[in-house]
């Protein structure tokens, strides 16, 4: 099989980014797209030259051939297009949660159990950014001693709020749409699983999350079964912009990742002093990383290979964040 023959489900931001990834991608080819809006179907026409069009992802997959699908759609629907499009025989490649609830993944656990000639792989894509895989190195070659404190930063702009209020009602909350990607990097550079965590936020500034028992800022402290610690902070109300910033703290040295969410490596020197521009949206400041995550995907189908991101990663990260959600509604400390 040399060009996998891809279609994409959703194409808002995300889903554009992927599907415009998918036509620069070695052995790959964008065959067909599929959202609920018009205006987005012939914005795939006019730059890609899709013809295949569909509102419908049922109609896609028994109109066209396809050997792969894309999959980024609503967090509420992942589990159900993941279970529909393994049955139907596709690879599939889809973003994160792998669900909004654990039964939900434990479902999906099972069906990806039951296709293993399939590909399955979740969008944690920080995983393939140049500077999460070169800390990942030093850790696991030992230069940093033993790891014992994580620390993560997802801030959103505050610029950026009227999208994230719109999308509120069914992104299952802070943790699970934002913080569920420092979960996966906590159990992923502490080589463990959480023993207990204990969250905290509020609405400070956009008091419309109250209605969704949700915060526009929200944090969690977890320890692990090894002993290591982990503090993660997720917020909407970021005044300078998109800023993911990671600390990994061993006993012979630090990895900062990110500590300035710098857009380059420019200084602009003006009246007003000395300054760097930031990064302004998740696109922006891992465009490498969604590159490499889809030629991933595309060389594991290819090479008959399955990526070292498993829908169990995507089962814990998404059981970290609803205790994590849990924990905060509750204002109560829990075992896991």
């Amino acid at each position: 099989m040399n060009t996998i023959r891809v279609g994409v489900v959703g194409l808002g931001r995300l889903g554009y980014t992927h599907a415009e990834n998918i036509t620069t991608t070695k052995n790959a080819e964008l065959v067909a797209v599929c959202s609920p809006l018009e205006e987005e179907l012939s914005r795939a026409q006019k730059e890609w030259g899709v013809t295949h069009c569909f509102t419908e992802i049922e109609k896609m997959l028994s109109s066209v051939k396809l050997d792969a699908i894309v999959l980024v759609s609503p967090s509420s629907f992942h589990a159900e297009h993941i279970i529909y499009c393994l049955q139907k025989g596709l690879h599939v490649f889809c973003e994160k949660p792998l669900a909004t609830s654990i039964d939900a993944c434990k479902k999906v656990e099972k069906i990806v159990a039951k296709n293993p000639s399939k590909i399955f792989m979740l969008g944690f894509m920080r995983r393939y950014d140049p500077s999460y895989l070169y800390a990942k190195t030093c850790i696991d070659e030992g230069k940093i001693g033993r790891p014992i404190l994580f620390r993560g930063y997802s801030v959103d702009p505050n610029a950026a709020i009227e999208g994230a209020l719109k999308y509120a009602a069914h992104s299952a909350g802070q943790f699970i749409d934002m913080a569920v990607h420092d979960f996966d990097l906590a159990r992923w550079f502490l080589k463990a699983e959480p023993t207990s965590i204990y969250a905290i936020g509020g609405c400070y500034l956009h008091p419309e999350y109250q209605q969704y028992d949700d915060g526009d800022n929200v944090s969690a402290l977890l320890k692990f079964e090894n002993d290591a610690m982990a503090f993660v902070f997720a917020g909407r109300t970021a005044a300078h912009g998109y800023n993911v910033e990671t600390e990994i703290v061993g006993t012979k040295a630090t990895l900062r990742i990110g500590s300035i969410p710098q857009k380059n490596l420019v200084e602009i020197l003006d009246q007003d002093g000395v300054r760097k521009e930031c990064s302004q949206s998740f696109n922006e400041r891992f465009e490498v990383a969604f590159k490499n995550e889809i030629q991933e995907f595309i060389n594991c189908i290819v090479e008959e290979r399955q990526p070292e991101i498993k829908a169990h990663d995507g089962t814990q990260a998404s059981y970290i964040a609803e205790m994590a959600t849990k924990s905060f509604k509750n204002n109560t400390l829990i075992s896991l």
